[in-house]
């Protein structure tokens, strides 16, 4: 069985066919979905589909694209919504200084409140973070030091010193079907020395579709190309890189256990 620990089943190119996204996955083996929002208004959505599919969990968080349109977000708004019972995570959440698209100042003042959430309720922090590793570092290193919180760098795409340190801070990596393009050298690179015990597959569906699906809308169902790709990367079997996965994933999100 696979976990896909990372896709937007809202977002639109999956919505509209959900049922028939979750079918095509299910039958390529994946036993289960983290359904990711990245703004208030999607975590009712995120949470409703969670609670009518056993297979489905839930996080709740703002992405940092969305920080200026939730600034005023309370701490307390957040928390309270960590309580429903199919909400496993928090996130995703972090910095994006490709593209901008709010104040860095506010991306950073929203992600340390997304960590003191994850360090309250224990709930892992799923991290997005795009030409902005120092201070990715810099502020996980800061939050780190005044409480351990559990966390994972999804979609990872940075450098390997960048992996290096975040797997020293006790992080997983999640790796995106990114890591099967032609271009990705240095990615592959990174997906072959990720501890077996600290790596995670995922799609972020409907975006990122891996080889052989490219240019194609990404589905959860691809989540089993990626991590065929990586088997033969890191020179494993397909069924243990699928169960070491999965056990980490059910580790790492404790409460889809209970």
């Amino acid at each position: 069985m696979l976990i896909d620990s990372h896709c937007h089943l809202e977002y639109e190119g999956l919505v509209e066919d959900r049922q028939g996204v979750l079918e095509r996955a299910r039958a390529a083996g994946v036993g289960g979905f983290l359904n990711i929002s990245t703004r208030e208004r999607e975590w009712d959505q995120v949470v409703g589909t969670a609670e009518r599919e056993g297979d489905i969990w839930a996080s709740v968080g703002i992405h940092p694209h969305e920080a200026d349109a939730h600034e005023d977000l309370g701490r307390d708004v957040l928390l309270a919504a960590t309580e429903y019972p199919r909400v496993i995570a928090i996130g995703e959440t972090g910095l994006d200084y490709y593209y901008d698209n709010s104040a860095r100042e506010t991306q950073r003042e929203l992600f340390r409140m997304h960590i003191g959430v994850a360090r309250e309720t224990g709930l892992p922090l799923i991290i997005h973070t795009r030409d902005a590793e120092e201070d990715t570092l810099a502020i996980l290193e800061d939050e780190k030091g005044k409480g351990d919180f559990p966390a994972l760098i999804h979609c990872f795409t940075a450098s390997a010193e960048f992996g290096r340190k975040v797997l020293e801070m006790g992080l997983t990596i999640s790796l995106s079907g990114i890591v099967t393009f032609k271009n990705a050298k240095e990615l592959q690179e990174v997906g072959k020395s990720v501890p077996a015990e600290r790596l995670l597959v995922e799609t972020d569906s409907p975006f990122l579709a891996p080889v052989p699906h490219r240019g194609r809308k990404c589905e959860p169902a691809f989540v089993a190309d990626t991590a065929r790709f990586l088997a033969d990367l890191r020179d494993e079997e397909f069924e243990q890189l699928a169960e070491n996965t999965t056990q980490n994933f059910f580790r790492l999100f404790g409460k889809a256990q209970r």
